[in-house]
């Protein structure tokens, strides 16, 4: 101990300690010159950041099963320049869900029913297969609690569809089978029974077993006839999974303002697309029809839809999915707070996928699996 008050002494009298009874001023201590953490025109992407890691994206469309198709070999965990969605792209993009499309080209012969089962079942089978091989990022999920396990374990939930109307071969049997093999969403378009005119009563058979079976409906395309039907014969929420706001960009698959109206009212929710053909070539044009769907049809019902690898042209700003925190950091910039941005992102979509899982339980208490046909009901 007196070592130690003898080395004290010492360095007091050398200058190192000074005198511990003089109060230390400013001058010995000059204050550092002020700088800024990060540009403030930084601060909204470091909040969208943030808010996506608490409520993460779920992609409403990724044609990514077909764009794999044309490649000889990928590896989506390493990362793949051939396509434009892979797991560490879709991880700094904080996506946590993806509904990954089974539509077909639009070629005479998928037109035909059984080409059209057989080439969606190739399709099913191929997600399959590209989710197992990808187990450390990818895991599949076919209803709400199964998205959030797989979000929680740090995976992205893949449910598969939508699927195209002729993948039923006019057969609700084939519509069964599809469900147990994965199918979630199917597009009431491109079909006899839902067309131009809406739904046919075999249509509406249709809807009432997607109901059954806990199946949604996507209307993206559809006839406005078609859209009305499906609001009034279906109990549970249906989805546009690729529109934006007419009003905004006369695209045929946007959807006119009396229609999101509808849309809102029925629960349902209008994923609105990052596509330079119907919103525009900039993030505020996708923007801006975020705003005017939230306007229109309300906050619950406007959703989020890549359509990343999909063959159509994206906003040089969302090139692809690892780019969707420019996109809700431009929101923030526009006033949409937090709770806002959630719903947008996450939680309209979970809320659909229960509405979907509620309805069917319900459905089953009263109703057997339907064995009409369409010569029965359509004539």
């Amino acid at each position: 101990m007196a070592d130690l008050q003898d080395d004290l002494h010492t360095g007091t009298e050398a200058g190192g300690l000074g005198d511990l009874s003089e109060p230390l001023t400013a001058q010995a201590y000059p204050p550092e010159p002020y700088a800024p953490v990060s540009d403030p025109d930084d601060e909204p992407l470091t909040r969208a950041h943030a808010v996506l890691a608490a409520h993460p994206v779920a992609d409403g469309y990724s044609g990514l099963p077909r764009a794999l198709g044309r490649l000889p070999w990928y590896d989506l965990e390493l990362g793949e320049s051939g396509v434009d969605t892979d797991v560490p792209r879709l991880r700094e993009g904080h996506v946590g869900a993806l509904l990954w499309s089974l539509h077909l080209p639009e070629t005479p012969e998928n037109a035909r029913g059984d080409r059209a089962v057989g080439a969606t079942l190739e399709q099913l089978d191929l997600v399959k297969t590209v989710v197992r091989a990808h187990p450390e990022g990818l895991r599949l999920a076919y209803d709400a609690g199964q998205a959030i396990d797989a979000r929680n374990c740090g995976r992205v939930a893949v449910l598969p569809g939508p699927a195209g109307a002729a993948a039923l071969g006019d057969r609700l049997g084939i519509l069964r089978s599809l469900h147990a093999l994965g199918l979630r969403v199917l597009t009431l378009s491109g079909v006899s029974w839902a067309g131009d005119a809406g739904l046919t009563r075999f249509g509406e058979e249709v809807v009432r077993e997607m109901n059954r079976l806990g199946v949604l409906a996507d209307l993206s395309g559809a006839s406005a006839d078609t859209v009305r039907r499906t609001f009034a014969v279906s109990k549970a929420p249906a989805l546009c999974t690729r529109s934006g706001a007419r009003a905004l960009r006369p695209h045929p698959a946007n959807l006119p303002d009396d229609l999101l109206v509808e849309l809102g009212a029925a629960g349902g929710l209008c994923m609105v697309p990052l596509t330079a053909e119907q919103t525009g070539p900039t993030v505020r044009d996708v923007a801006d029809h975020l705003d005017h769907v939230r306007t229109v049809a309300g906050p619950q019902s406007v959703g989020l839809s890549g359509t990343y690898d999909s063959g159509t042209a994206h906003p040089l700003e969302l090139g692809d999915p690892s780019c969707y925190p420019r996109l809700i950091a431009e929101l923030l910039r526009r006033g949409w707070d937090e709770a806002d941005v959630a719903l947008l992102t996450w939680g309209n979509f979970q809320r659909v996928l229960r509405g979907a899982a509620f309805t069917a339980r319900a459905v089953q208490q009263r109703r057997e699996p339907s064995t009409a046909t369409i010569a029965e009901l359509d004539g």
